[in-house]
This record gives structure tokens, sequence and C-alpha cells, in this order.
């Protein structure tokens, strides 16, 4: 959509029906702030800061689950049988947290908490912030020196 900042108008396309998901081009792999980006856009775009609040969590939480299962099967429910990745966030919340202010708390506080556990196909693949398969010390250590080789190619 060609509005003049080169933003998607959300609230438009949601409004005419499109399922819009939300996604990462890798410039974060985490997408909580990627929701946090996307209402922040949308506020801006709109001129309005007061827009797009459950659009952006719906994006997330309902359409994203809606398009994972168009093209892959049984996702979004811890159930038997169901894919069931799962991940665990350090946060402790300095209001409560229940059903009604969950999508607050999801956008302005686990979005800035860290990742401490994450299970992929019931394999633990980060336990304590670290991975459990990967040497980071030694990966870090060599990436560190590859891109110094490439900073001096330019």
């Amino acid at each position: 959509m060609n509005n003049g900042v080169g933003v998607m108008d959300l609230l438009k396309a949601t409004r005419k029906g499109v399922l819009v998901g939300l996604g990462t081009d890798a410039m974060t792999g985490n997408m909580l702030e990627e929701l946090r980006s996307a209402l922040w856009a949308q506020r801006l775009l709109h001129r309005n800061p007061g827009v797009a609040f459950g659009t952006a969590v719906d994006l997330l939480i309902k359409n994203n689950q809606e398009i994972a299962n168009r093209y892959l099967q049984k996702v979004g429910q811890l159930k038997e049988g169901w894919m069931a990745d799962l991940i665990c966030i350090d946060y402790f919340p300095p209001t409560p947290m229940n059903e009604n202010n969950f999508p607050g708390h999801l956008i302005f506080g686990l979005s800035q908490a860290a990742v401490d556990t994450t299970i992929v196909g019931g394999k633990v693949l980060m336990r304590n912030k670290r991975f459990t398969f990967l040497d980071e010390e030694k990966i870090s250590k060599c990436s560190q020196k590859l891109s110094a080789a490439l900073w001096e190619r330019f």
C-alpha cells in the first residue's frame, strides 16, 4: 500500500477482510518486538496513539495461528498430537496479570523480558538462557574474527 510512509495500513486491510499475520525479515528474531513495532507503526501512520492495540495483538495471537494452520497442521493448542513449541519467559510484572490485561502485558512487559527456556518438538533447545546444543562462546569468538576480517575488506 502506498501511503507515502511505506507502512501497510493494517486497520484498512483487516476491515476489508484480509488475513494479515505478523512476521520478521530476520532484522530481529523477536516476534514480540515485531508486535510492538506493528503497533507503533500503525499509531504513527494514523496519527492516533489510541489505534491498533487489539489489531496488533490479533496479528500475532489469532491470525498467525490461522495462517499456520492453512500450511502446517495442528498448531496453536497444547494438545496431544499438536505441534507444541513452547517458551518460558522471565517476567515478574509489577501489576497483576489476568485474561483481561494480558495483551497489555504481552506488548509492554513480556516483549522486553528474556526468554529463559525454549522447547521445540519436545526437545529443550535453551535452558537458563543458554543453548543446550551449541557452544555459544566458541561461535561468538569465531564470529568476531570473521566479522573483523570482513570489515577489513571494506
